[in-house]
């Protein structure tokens, strides 16, 4: 049994040494900033949820990430594991309380409950006609704003790692994390990276709230947000590309695994950032896969992943 069953990913957490130039990537990626101090900024989507990306101000890199418990009780038990943080109040915007960890890689690991949520922003998407529903938007043009993304909330996180099989049992055996789809290069023992998503039995949730990818170095990989729709990561594809400033990662595709529509970008110190749209919903009942690389690690449709985006670590 693991020591909790976390019920979402929260936030990741990154530094920057200039805040504004991080607040305008950010921005022109479709987040909108929840609050920033002299110290931090805290950046939140349409959804709910307060925060979900923070960057705190100093030397670059990747601090770690932020998981939801459903009550105080996941936090005792939390807190009794060898090595964690007594629980702490969280001293951030929509306050709350955290425990804190260490995974095997270095990174912190915060479990948090009891961030005050904050009012959705209304969005509005026009209807869309298909084969199965050709007058959808009957007598109505459709014409789509011109812009960033609409993010709506994170969606998970990839790390490399040097050793991924052992990072993926902590993060399975402590935080309650289960199988989706375990990937194999040769011969089946030889697991190259493992997808993992939320046990919340019955209910529905991504095809992945976690990759662990094996690579020679340990750092963030990239971090994922859900945006509105399949033309929303086309519309924020244009936006960032015509803004001439930040490099394109990998995109835009449909993945295998997960099936998410995605586009992949990285920010003025090099960590990634996916937008994505329709990922697969599975539940506890689904079970999980081992599969091949060759079958894995390709997308239904577009390019296959360059060396720059599939080796890329952010320490």
């Amino acid at each position: 049994m693991p020591v909790i069953k976390v019920r979402d990913i929260a936030y990741g957490r990154l530094r920057s040494p200039d805040l504004d130039v991080q607040e305008e990537f950010l921005t022109d990626f479709g987040m909108i900033r929840a609050e920033r101090t002299a110290t931090a900024l805290y950046m939140r989507g349409t959804d709910p949820a307060r925060t979900i990306h923070i960057t705190e101000k100093g030397d670059p890199g990747f601090i770690g990430l932020a998981w939801a418990v459903a009550d105080e009780a996941d936090l005792k038990k939390i807190a009794a594991h060898p090595g964690a943080s007594g629980i702490e109040s969280r001293d951030e915007p929509g306050g709350g309380k955290r425990v804190r960890l260490t995974e095997p890689n270095g990174y912190c690991i915060e479990i948090v409950h009891g961030i005050e949520p904050i009012a959705p922003i209304p969005v509005t998407r026009q209807a869309i006609n298909s084969g199965t529903q050709p007058l959808a938007r009957a007598g109505e043009v459709i014409r789509f704003h011109q812009g960033p993304s609409g993010v709506k909330r994170i969606g998970h996180a990839v790390l490399g790692s040097p050793k991924n099989v052992e990072t993926v049992q902590w993060f399975r055996n402590v935080l309650g994390l289960i199988q989706s789809d375990d990937i194999y290069a040769g011969t089946q023992e030889n697991i190259l990276g493992q997808f993992s998503r939320i046990d919340a039995g019955d209910e529905y949730v991504d095809h992945h709230a976690f990759f662990c990818i094996k690579n020679g170095r340990a750092g963030l990989n990239h971090l994922s947000f859900e945006v509105q729709d399949i033309d929303d990561v086309f519309i924020g594809h244009e936006h960032l590309k015509s803004a001439g400033k930040y490099e394109h990662m990998w995109g835009i595709g449909r993945h295998l695994l997960g099936s998410q529509v995605y586009d992949y970008w990285a920010d003025a110190h090099g960590r990634v950032h996916e937008h994505w749209a329709d990922s697969d919903r599975l539940n506890a009942a689904n079970g999980g896969n081992l599969v091949s690389a060759e079958e894995g690690l390709r997308s239904q449709w577009g390019d296959r992943p360059p060396e720059k985006f599939v080796g890329h670590v952010s320490p």
